[in-house]
């Protein structure tokens, strides 16, 4: 017998395979990349969990189905943010479906916890979520499985209700039992792992799609750096410190020109190819106010092949009226 698991890397889905595995079943370790969590700088983490619990990790990329899908239009609407949390967890369970018949499974798993957040994992938003991915039945939620209606896998005896849960509510008491039962090691503390339920990357989500069509490879552009929006109309991201220069400074997107300053450390800026004369002239301005600089002296900047001399704002608030975040 097997599984296919949704896996977030987070406590709760691995104590939900935890469950199924001591009872004999195989499971694989679905992780889903929208392009808005950050898989590839938890893989490790994500390894070592299944590895704990004895679960198969396989990850699977669906950035352009997500955004094609999902993002723009969600017909269960937003959250508090821009998050589409109802139609975002069918999409996720519509392809864990493909997953499992691909792979010869027979059910589905998933570390939801009946009550936990209080929108999407009330009882009628997880029926709701089985109504549009069409996994009626097929889905079984081991840590609020008893407080739940039995699926197909407790009703043919594949897996026994009697050893799942029956959590409900936020309270993480339960859970942390059943760590300390496993002796469960360098889990996660819960929290948001998703980027659109982020308040300030929403803000830059919403300034983006007033001025432009968001598309798979501006994704990476959105998670770092400060975000300007210039008079012009203009995007400006300026780096923050080494490590967001350098995850910039990999960029490919034919949108942008990269941005280095000449002769002087500082941040590594991505502007819009489309900017005005006065949008790139201010756009220096302000990188260079991000700098330590000395007082009315001028300083170059490299704008890909062209360079553009500037003298940097006396103070950093005469930037608010140009920044999203």
């Amino acid at each position: 017998m097997k599984a296919v698991a949704l896996f977030s890397g987070g406590l709760d889905s691995t104590l939900a395979m935890k469950l199924i595995i001591d009872q004999g079943v195989d499971v694989v370790a679905l992780n889903i990349n929208t392009g808005f969590g950050s898989t590839k700088d938890r893989l490790e983490h994500m390894q070592n969990m299944c590895a704990q619990v004895g679960a198969e990790l396989k990850i699977v990329d669906i950035e352009s189905e997500f955004l094609q899908d999902v993002l723009f239009d969600p017909k269960h609407g937003y959250g508090k943010n821009f998050n589409p949390c109802i139609d975002c967890h069918a999409k996720m369970f519509a392809v864990a479906k493909r997953v499992m018949e691909a792979e010869g499974a027979s059910f589905l798993i998933s570390g939801e916890v009946l009550g936990q957040r209080p929108m999407s994992q009330n009882k009628d938003a997880l029926q709701t979520v089985l109504n549009e991915s069409n996994c009626e039945g097929l889905l079984l939620r081991p840590l609020s499985a008893k407080a739940l209606d039995p699926t197909i896998a407790e009703i043919e005896g594949w897996v026994d209700r009697e050893k799942l849960e029956g959590i409900s509510g936020r309270s993480r008491d339960r859970q942390l039992e059943l760590v300390k039962e496993i002796g469960l090691e360098d889990f996660e503390s819960p929290g948001g792992g998703c980027l659109l339920t982020d308040e300030n990357f929403a803000k830059k989500m919403f300034d983006f799609i007033k001025y432009d069509t968001f598309e798979v490879k501006d994704i990476p552009v959105m998670k770092f750096g400060r975000h300007l929006r210039l008079p012009d109309g203009a995007k400006l991201v300026v780096g923050r410190n080494k490590d967001e220069n350098a995850h910039l400074q990999n960029i490919q997107n034919d949108k942008y020109y990269h941005i280095k300053t000449i002769g002087l450390p500082g941040p590594h800026s991505l502007l819009s190819k489309n900017a005005t004369k006065e949008d790139k002239e201010l756009a220096a301005r302000i990188i260079l106010t991000y700098c330590k600089t000395q007082e009315n002296k001028t300083y170059t900047l490299s704008f890909n092949e062209e360079e553009l001399k500037a003298v940097p704002f006396d103070s950093r608030d005469e930037l608010k009226p140009y920044t999203i975040m």
